[in-house]
Order: C-alpha cells, then structure tokens, then sequence
C-alpha cells in the first residue's frame, strides 16, 4: 500500500506532458507561413512557387486589365522549316494550356506577301516571350539567326524572355550570343514542353507583379 502510494506521488502530471508534447508537435509540424515564404534556399520550395504560383494566379494573368494583353503574342517560336512538326506540337501544346497561350507560329501567322524581316522584327516586338529551338537546322538557317539577334537586341538583359532549347546540339556549337542564358535541353519532349510552358508563365506572373507594384 505504502509502495502504491509512492508512485502515485511521482507520477507526472497529465496535463503538464500532454501540453509539451503538443507544444512539441505545433513547433515541429506547422511552421509559420512567413518562415516559408522568406525562405529561398529549398529547391522544394522553388518548385512548388514555379507550378503553383502565389499571390498571381491563372486568373490575374488573364484579367481584362492583364499587362499580358499589351502583346499580341505571348511568346514567339523561332525555329527552322526542318523543325516544322516538333514545333508544331509545341504550339498546341502551349495553346492547349489553361491559360491558353498565344503562340507566333511563321508559317501560319506570317501575313502573305510581307516582307520576311518584317514579319521577323513585328513577331518579335509583338511577343512577349522568344523560344529559341536550337538544332542542327537552326544554325545552319541565316533567319533563325536574324530573328535570335532581334530578340537580343529587343531584351539585351537576361530576364527570362528569350528561352533557348537545345536540341541534338554539341556544346561547341551552342550560339556564342546566347552562353550568358540557361537553356532547356530536350531529351524528353513532355517535359521540355512543360519547362518551356513554366518559363513563359513565370514571366508573365513577373509582368502582372511588376505592373501591380507600380500601380501602388
């Protein structure tokens, strides 16, 4: 009996254990979204702001009053004729999208009887976004380069608008213009399309932000 006693004596109280453990869990299990937000070093992180981008979302981007609308295209698909198919099915792939992207495709938007640089420089200024599909075809075609040129000389500053893919190219022979820029490379079709689809989203989530702080 005495024993009995004892024991319950040294027994910890069950609340005083109960409310560390959940002390304990809330501190481990649910950190402050600030802490989150201002954290820029997790790969995780980055990825899950790039696929699900907050505060901009689908709709903001696609607003009436969108800064997305003072372009006629969202992005420019600069390419060679021997490209046509694999271009094509990146441009109905991007216009297939939610946020419905609009695509410079030459050989259906060209208006016939324009002058080449012409059509080149308009789609260019009238563009928000340059994918560059670099290939064998592309280096040896002289207005593939015009139009990479163009597009440097229109953004010179590496701000996300002149996207390079590189594909079934050497190293060696990757455009010297363009070496100070990341690039995709295409191995797998899918998911080069969906890099190329995050990048142009990303700009334009930037466009509207920067719009929106500007109007403040």
């Amino acid at each position: 009996m005495a024993g009995w006693f004892r024991r319950l004596l040294h027994k910890p109280k069950p609340s005083s254990v109960e409310s560390s453990l959940s002390t304990s869990r809330s501190a481990s299990s649910s950190p402050s979204s600030s802490s989150v937000e201002s954290s820029g070093s997790s790969p995780s992180t980055s990825l899950a702001r790039s696929v699900c981008p907050s505060p901009v979302s689908v709709l903001d981007i696609s607003a009436s009053g969108s800064p997305r609308w003072t372009k006629s295209y969202d992005v420019c698909i600069c390419h060679s004729e021997v490209d046509l198919e694999l271009v094509e099915e990146l441009v109905s792939y991007l216009e297939g999208q939610p946020e419905s992207f609009r695509c410079f495709l030459q050989l259906r938007d060209a208006t016939p009887g324009s002058a080449v640089v012409t059509e080149l420089c308009d789609a260019v200024q009238n563009s928000h976004c340059w994918v560059m599909l670099i290939t064998p075809g592309f280096l040896q075609d002289p207005w593939c380069k015009y139009q990479m040129h163009q597009a440097l000389a229109e953004a010179p500053m590496a701000n996300g608008r002149t996207i390079p893919v590189v594909k079934d190219v050497d190293r060696k022979d990757y455009p010297r213009e363009l070496r100070n820029l990341y690039y995709i490379y295409m191995a797998l079709k899918e998911k080069s399309f969906k890099q190329i689809r995050d990048t142009v989203f990303r700009y334009l989530q930037e466009l509207c932000r920067s719009s929106t702080s500007g109007s403040e």
